[in-house]
C-alpha cells in the first residue's frame, strides 16, 4: 500500500504542532534497499517515490489506491537519478541514467524496471501525476536542460536552475520537474519566495553533506511555519504555500509540480519584507 497524505486547509495548517506538521508534509525514508517507496498525496494527486536497486532489478508495481491494472495506466512519471549510474527499462527498452539525468515516461507504458549498473546503487527519485494524453518516453540530460542562473553570493542565493521535464523542453500533460543547484557559499533557495494557486509542488533535498540540514519554510506568506529536512527528504507544498529553504551548507534539490498550468512563470511573487 501507498502512504496516503490528505490535503489540509490553511486554517488547520496554522495550528498544527511540530510532529503533526512533519507527519503531513515531510517525506522520509524515500530510498529503501531493493524496494519502491510511494507517497500518494491529495494535492493534484501527485505521487512522490523512490527506488534503491541494490542487488536486483526492481519493477514498479501498481497500488490499490490507484485502482489500475498497471501504474501508468492513467498516469505519467518523471524520474531523476541522484545516485550512481543506473538503468531504467521501459516496456523492454533500456535507458542508461547518469547522476541528475531525467527520464519522462508517458501514460500507457505497462512495465518499468529499475537497476544499478555496479555495486554503487542508483537512486531513482520520481514524481507521478495523472495524465489525460499519451506522450513519448524521453531522456533529458543536464546538458539538454534549459538552465537559468539566479541570485548572487552576496545575498547567499546563487543558484542554477535546470529545467529538465518542462514544456519548453518536452511534452508532458501536467508534470514538471527540474533540479536547482545551490553554489558554494549560498544556502537560500527560492528567495524571495512565491506561491502558485494553479499547481502544487514538492521539493526533494539531496547533495546535502552528512550532519547538515535544510530549514524548509512553508505556509501562507503572512502565516509561515518551518520543517527541518535532512538529505534525501522531500517536502509537500500545497498551492497556497510558499516553498523556500535555507541550509547549513549548500545543496541541490529537485522540484516537481503538478496542476492545470504548464507556464513555469505563472507564480505570484512575495517580497521578502512582506513575510510573517
Amino acid at each position: 500500500m501507498a502512504d496516503v497524505r490528505y490535503a489540509i486547509h490553511p486554517a488547520e495548517f496554522k495550528i498544527l504542532p511540530t510532529q503533526q506538521l512533519r507527519d503531513a508534509f515531510l517525506v522520509e525514508n524515500i530510498f529503501q534497499h531493493n524496494q519502491v517507496s510511494v507517497v500518494y498525496t491529495h494535492y493534484d494527486r501527485l505521487i512522490i517515490g523512490g527506488v534503491k536497486a541494490v542487488s536486483q532489478e526492481i519493477t514498479l508495481p501498481t497500488y490499490d489506491e490507484l485502482r489500475s491494472e498497471f501504474f501508468l495506466e492513467r498516469r505519467e512519471i518523471g524520474i531523476i537519478n541522484v545516485g550512481a549510474k543506473g538503468k531504467v527499462m521501459v516496456d523492454g527498452e533500456t535507458y542508461v541514467m547518469d547522476n541528475k539525468d531525467a527520464l519522462y515516461i508517458g501514460r500507457g507504458v505497462k512495465q518499468v524496471k529499475f537497476s544499478s549498473i555496479d555495486s554503487s546503487p542508483a537512486l531513482f527519485y520520481f514524481n507521478s501525476a495523472t495524465a489525460h494524453a499519451q506522450h513519448p518516453t524521453r531522456k533529458v540530460t543536464l546538458q539538454e536542460a534549459e538552465s537559468v542562473e539566479l541570485g548572487s553570493l552576496e545575498t547567499s542565493n546563487h543558484r542554477i536552475i535546470r529545467k529538465l521535464l518542462v514544456n519548453s523542453v518536452i511534452d508532458t500533460c501536467q508534470l514538471q520537474m527540474g533540479v536547482t543547484e545551490l553554489q558554494k557559499g549560498s544556502v537560500w533557495n527560492t528567495m524571495p519566495p512565491h506561491v502558485h494557486d494553479r499547481r502544487m509542488e514538492a521539493y526533494f533535498y539531496f547533495d546535502l553533506p552528512e550532519n547538515h540540514v535544510v530549514c524548509h519554510f512553508m505556509g501562507e506568506p503572512q502565516e509561515t511555519r518551518h520543517v527541518f529536512a535532512k538529505n534525501h527528504n522531500a517536502v509537500i507544498s500545497p498551492p497556497w504555500s510558499i516553498h523556500s529553504g535555507a541550509g547549513t551548507s549548500n545543496y541541490s534539490f529537485i522540484w516537481g509540480m503538478a496542476g492545470e498550468n504548464l507556464d513555469y512563470g505563472d507564480m505570484d511573487q512575495v517580497p521578502a519584507r512582506d513575510l510573517r
